[in-house]
């Protein structure tokens, strides 16, 4: 599953990200993985919460993103939630359409019963018609 929290940049969304992130490790039966551009908002999060800076990792497509994705998904079998803040930027999309990428981290996601929580700098009327229902937050 896909969840997206859409809205311009400076909107809140990496608040909104964090509080679900915190809220989310009182009832995971499994492990939560926090992906950042940066290790900024370590002290913010539960330390039981697995954040990594992506930006330590030479990424350089939306392909070799999910590559990664998978690569972290094969070394823990017990993760239930991946938070992905600052999506646009994690998976090398910006200003690109993100519709194939969502479409794929869906069915890794089916596969292998991990959700994903998605900060994306877009208004919701900006994204694609075949992933708005994914939205949960808009601002």
């Amino acid at each position: 599953m896909v969840q997206i929290i859409a809205g311009r940049k400076g909107k809140g969304k990496t608040k909104h990200l964090l509080e679900k992130a915190n809220g989310a490790i009182k009832t995971a039966k499994g492990s939560i993985v926090y992906l950042d551009k940066s290790s900024k908002h370590m002290y913010e999060l539960s330390n039981k919460i697995r954040l990594i800076n992506v930006n330590e990792f030479p990424l350089t497509s939306s392909e070799s993103f999910i590559g990664f994705i998978c690569g972290i998904i094969s070394q823990d079998h017990d993760l239930e939630i991946m938070f992905l803040d600052s999506f646009l930027k994690l998976a090398g999309l910006e200003g690109e359409d993100i519709s194939q990428t969502i479409e794929n981290l869906e069915k890794i996601g089916e596969k292998y019963h991990v959700t994903f929580v998605l900060s994306v700098s877009l208004d919701a009327d900006e994204l694609p018609d075949s992933i708005r229902d994914d939205v949960i937050i808009s601002l």
